[in-house]
């Protein structure tokens, strides 16, 4: 057999490195090796298993501070002689705990099933020359698995060979990186030609490579005999989808939860609501409201007995071990009594309704017909129901550009040759150089990575109807190009990256000639091709990115054979490298590519999408700022922004994207000393490379300053515009607006893998499902076919459901202090004995059974204003949480506070005379207290019947329902004799109070008398009323002559404090200028500032002074 050594790649300057070997062959006796034990294949992505679902499920609940709060004070009603018994708290409890255990066991057994689809699938062994079926899970590390065509890898492979003869394979990774094109990989050198199982199983060798991480890109780690390097074009990963390739072998490295895949799955932060921090602080009021009532209690109950007939009259003397008690123990022992008897005003059932609200009413987003999209047969997804509130309180959008706001479908337009356009097949000039237009042409057929295959269904595949093949390509900008081919000898394919923004290939011609094809974008190309060439194609290039479409340029260059061998030899000896690999090839790439000769530029157009424009103003008409964050370049970009109407003819842009990045301190400095007219929208523009200048200036600036000047900006402007941005730029223009004062909520919306980053950081992020794979949809918290969906989702969606939770949580917390509130003013009346006013049965099933249902189904159907209307009214977003801020919830607690007085009191009056009936019979404090809960569940109940606005059946059954079930219990429970019961308190009870005439008058009246305090509207917002001007940002009450001296002077300097000191003969003005070093706390008003008209070229300014 074939016998090879890999190592890993670097290997001294890591810890802890892995031997694997290959087909588990027996080791030479003269090779030092210790068996390693590997993880099994199983993929595992529940959190729960049988034996640890109830103790970790309990543990992860109890941390919850409500459940906990129980939890103590149902074990007090164990331990202590408390005056209710602990079904009260325990029943509601463990209902909850039931509810909520029983939603995540069903989440955590549907990734079960997901796991157990993946890891019982059938894959294929090579095991003594035969093949070998088995489940994935079964595959170890050291295996030799075969995979066919439109199969998934079911772990991490190390490619040994193909069933093409180059040793090559084709692969889609879209559920990796969210790219659907096809991506080639090659076979380790030495082993290409085993193509059976006969010969691969013949293969003894072993592999040294470093231990699992997480990155997809970084995988030049591992080397073979004689010490060939093999970086990500050899490993084929777990996810990926083998396309356009029979079948291919490879050794499992990794696997299970070490491949890639899993690694980098794991960990997704938890976002949460700010719904749930309203709740969190409305409940810390209460627990004071509980704590306070319980003090008050206690301590007038040790007043009440200081009388000492008060403390021990004659019919109830105390025991000897009464008497023998501590007082402090005593007074402690009353005070959990106290917050026992009203520890019912902290509503735990809330939260399961909560929880239950939201995972039942994220059904209505996924069933929303009008989201559904006929082109890809899928409608919208719902990844995360914690967040549905959130849509509706949304005031900053950040929107991608490409496959978001247009349709990532490119189509030829026209093309550049030596400055002379070219549409339609027809020069704008005499054709005037044939060689030239053949050698540009030639160079779009072979510059690229398109395939033809047969149609096949994958992500992103662009077919033409009217052949049997497709093209296949990492990019859609190049099927838009390739119109053709001609026979060429491939010899090196200098891939794109994003950093390089380019791509070229090395060809031979049949008459022998060596070529370079380059093509990339034209910030790329420009510095390396002739100076001379640039200018005549740049204007092409600059009209058509104007005019909003993606232009590219193509270079070329001759090679003799003697430089050929040269760059051969050096990117052969760079991707052996054991370091540095990824430099060293980006050496080779460099100069290899330098000194080229511009042939011309492509102009392809990616259409807006359909309703993107008017979806984009319905978001401006809702308050709502939009953010274009994009990789494109800024004419393109901005084109866009007009076309989709984010950029208004009026609008006023500012840009910060000078030529020279010397000067971008002094655009920046002028920028922040203009004054800002309301009535006037804005819109700025800023390139990556600037806005890392702002994040991350030199060490003698202030970061935080710059930022901050930035942040202000941006937060006075209606529209910003972010081209030229690296991923990671995104995520941290989210982040820095997201942690701005006030912490707006924030919304992310992109469709490629390059996406994912800020969608993540964003408060709400949203998935397109678009052509560039699945990755963005995957990450989200919520998934759509089309940007326009994103109008209902926002408009629509999250408007109702922020108004149906905020309504629910609110309703809570007052129906809860109904129902205590009377319970603590007995108190006053029986001696502070701690006698209940309500009995057990009712205190349990008060906010189980008669009252959590209307509200529940309030909070998934009330509609209290039509859907239509919404989305067709951006205006009726209600904004800044308003419905959960303390003045509504003041209102709720002054009317719960209200109607529990009114409660007590109207049938404490009613009782004046003890005798409700002719015959002289007497009733009882259970019938008090039934008369006060009678009146209670009727008034809270009726109360959301009027507050709801669009009735269904199901409305009608829950509410009417609830009562005829409280009435009917009421019967059942006090007309039978239960022997488990100690004391037969309720027995006949209700049945008797309902006898009374004066019993019902009271009812009704006091129903009526409550009913007029109705629940205030949703705030509709207002035009604002005309402001006075705004001040500028900054002071800049200096001359006009000054300023430009310090213009001429700024760019040659490096620093802020030269920017003050160049204003030194301004005299005391300077320091008002050097508020951009040093802020004060109250700037002065300005007199003069400078009222700009924008940038121009260079950083040149238009304006005036005013």
């Amino acid at each position: 057999g074939i016998r090879s050594t890999l190592r890993c790649a670097g290997e001294e300057k890591r810890v802890g490195t892995r031997t694997v070997v290959v087909g588990h062959r027996p080791v030479s006796e003269t090779d030092a090796y210790v068996a390693q034990k590997f993880c099994d294949n199983r993929i595992v992505s529940s959190k729960y298993t049988l034996w640890n679902f109830l103790p970790k499920n309990l543990f992860e609940q109890f941390r919850r501070i409500a459940n906990f709060y129980f939890l103590i004070i149902f074990l007090v009603q164990v331990i202590v002689d408390t005056p209710t018994s602990p079904v009260t708290s325990g029943l509601p409890l463990f209902f909850v705990i039931t509810v909520t255990a029983i939603k995540q066991g069903y989440e955590d057994w549907l990734r079960h099933r997901a796991d157990n689809e993946v890891n019982k699938s059938n894959v294929f062994i090579v095991e003594n020359a035969k093949q070998v079926q088995k489940e994935s899970e079964k595959i170890k590390v050291g295996d030799i698995v075969e995979v066919k065509a439109d199969e998934t890898f079911p772990c991490d492979l190390i490619f040994l060979a193909s069933s093409s003869i180059d040793g090559t394979c084709y692969v889609t990774t879209a559920s990796l990186d969210g790219e659907s094109n096809f991506k080639t990989h090659y076979a380790v050198r030495d082993t290409t030609v085993l193509c059976t199982d006969e010969a691969i199983d013949a293969l003894t060798a072993t592999i040294e490579c470093e231990q699992p991480q997480p990155d997809l890109y970084n995988n030049n780690v591992i080397t073979s005999f004689p010490f060939r390097s093999l970086g990500p074009e050899n490993l084929l990963l777990k996810g990926a989808t083998l396309k356009n390739t029979k079948k291919i072998y490879g050794v499992a490295v990794y696997t299970g939860m070490e491949t890639k895949m899993a690694l980098n799955y794991q960990g997704k932060s938890q976002k949460r609501s700010a719904v749930e921090k309203s709740i969190n602080a409305f409940l810390i009021v209460y627990l004071c409201i509980l704590l306070s009532k319980a003090t008050v209690c206690t301590t007038l109950k040790y007043v009440w007995q200081s009388n000492p007939f008060n403390d021990e009259p004659w019919y109830n003397e105390k025991t000897k071990k009464e008497r023998d008690t501590f007082k402090v123990l005593r007074m402690f022992t009353d005070f959990l009594s106290f917050m026992v008897l009203f520890n019912f005003i902290i509503p735990v059932s809330m939260y399961v309704t909560v929880e239950m609200q939201k995972f039942l009413g994220s059904f209505f987003i996924s069933w929303d017909k009008e989201m559904y999209d006929e082109e890809i047969k899928e409608g919208a997804l719902v990844n995360t129901s914690d967040l549905n509130e959130e849509l509706g309180q949304v005031e900053y959008v950040f929107t991608d550009k490409t496959g978001t706001l247009t349709e990532n479908s490119m189509e030829f337009i026209e093309c550049c040759i030596d400055g002379h356009k070219y549409k339609d097949c027809i020069s704008e000039v005499d054709v005037h150089g044939i060689d030239r237009e053949e050698l540009f042409l030639r160079a779009l057929c072979l510059c690229h990575t398109v395939q033809i295959k047969e149609a096949d269904q994958v992500d992103g595949l662009i077919g033409h109807p009217e052949r049997k093949d497709t093209y296949i390509s990492s990019s859609p900008d190049e099927i838009a190009l390739v119109k053709g081919a001609e026979k060429y000898q491939l010899l090196h394919v200098l891939n794109f990256d994003p950093v390089r923004r380019r791509m070229s290939v090395i060809v031979r011609t049949t008459t022998g000639k060596l070529l370079l094809f380059c093509k990339g974008a034209d910030s790329s190309i420009f510095p390396r091709v002739q100076q001379e060439e640039i200018q005549q194609t740049k204007v092409h290039v600059d009209r058509n990115a104007m005019d909003g479409y993606r232009t590219l340029c193509v270079a070329f260059k001759e090679l003799t054979q003697k430089e050929y061998d040269k760059i051969d030899r050096q990117l052969n000896e760079a991707k052996m490298a054991l370091q540095d690999r990824e430099e060293k090839m980006a050496k080779v790439f460099e100069d290899a590519e330098a000194d080229m000769h511009l042939i011309g530029a492509t102009a392809v157009e990616d259409r807006l999408q359909e309703q993107s424009a008017e979806t984009i103003e319905a978001l401006h008409a809702a308050g709502m700022k939009v953010w274009v964050l994009t990789g494109d370049k800024m004419e393109t970009a901005k084109s866009t922004c007009y076309a989709c109407r984010l950029f208004q003819t009026s609008t006023e842009l500012l840009e910060l994207t000078p030529s020279y990045r010397l000067e971008i301190k002094s655009d920046f400095f002028l920028l922040c000393c203009r004054s800002w007219t309301l009535s006037q929208e804005y819109g700025l523009i800023i390139d990556g490379s600037t806005l890392s200048l702002i994040l991350n200036p030199s060490q003698d600036s202030s970061p935080s300053n710059y930022k901050n000047i930035f942040l202000q900006i941006c937060l006075k402007c209606t529209a910003v515009l972010c081209c030229r941005m690296a991923p990671l730029q995104k995520a941290q223009i989210v982040r820095m607006v997201k942690n701005t004062k006030g912490s707006p909520i924030t919304l992310s919306i992109g469709d490629g893998a390059n996406d994912v980053s800020m969608i993540l950081e964003a408060h709400v992020g949203i998935g397109i499902k678009g052509k560039e794979g699945r990755q963005a949809s995957r990450n989200s918290d919520y998934a759509v076919p089309k940007f326009k969906h994103l109008r209902k989702l926002l408009l629509a969606h999250g408007h109702l459901y922020y108004v149906r939770i905020a309504h629910l949580v609110q309703y809570f917390f007052y129906k809860n202090l109904c129902f205590i509130l009377p319970q603590f003013l007995y108190q006053f009346f029986c001696g502070f004995s701690q006698q209940p006013l309500y009995d057990a049965a009712y205190l349990t099933m008060y906010n189980i059974c008669f009252t959590s249902l209307p509200i529940l189904a309030y909070s998934l159907l009330e509609q209290h204003i039509n859907i239509d209307t919404l989305t067709s009214d951006p205006q009726l977003k209600v904004s800044d949480n308003a419905m959960l801020q303390w003045r509504p919830f003041l209102y709720w607690t002054f009317l719960g506070a209200f109607e529990g007085l009114v409660f007590f009191f109207g049938v404490y009056f009613l009782f004046q005379n003890s005798s409700l009936e002719d015959n002289g019979k007497v009733f009882g404090n259970w019938t008090f207290g039934t008369i006060v809960f009678t009146v209670l569940v009727f008034t809270v109940t009726l109360k959301l019947a009027l507050d709801t606005r669009f009735w269904t059946w199901m409305n009608h059954f829950v509410i009417w329902g609830s009562l005829a079930f409280y009435v009917f219990f009421s019967f059942f429970w006090g007309g039978v004799i239960w022997p488990f019961l100690k004391q037969q308190r309720m027995y006949f009870v209700f049945a008797h109070m309902l006898t009374s005439v004066s019993t019902w008058l009271a009812i009704v009246l006091l129903i009526f008398i409550t009913q007029p305090l109705l629940t205030p509207a949703v705030p509709t917002p207002l035009p604002a009323p005309p402001l006075p001007p705004a001040a500028p940002l900054f002071p800049c009450s200096i001359s006009e002559s000054c300023l430009r001296s310090a213009r001429s002077q700024l760019p040659a300097m490096a620093s802020c404090h030269q920017v003050c000191t160049s204003l030194g003969s301004c005299g005391a003005q300077a320091s008002r200028v050097c508020i951009v070093c040093r802020p004060p706390p109250s700037p002065p008003t300005p007199s003069r500032c400078w009222r700009s008209g924008g940038l121009g070229q260079g950083g040149s300014l238009a304006g005036s002074w005013g």
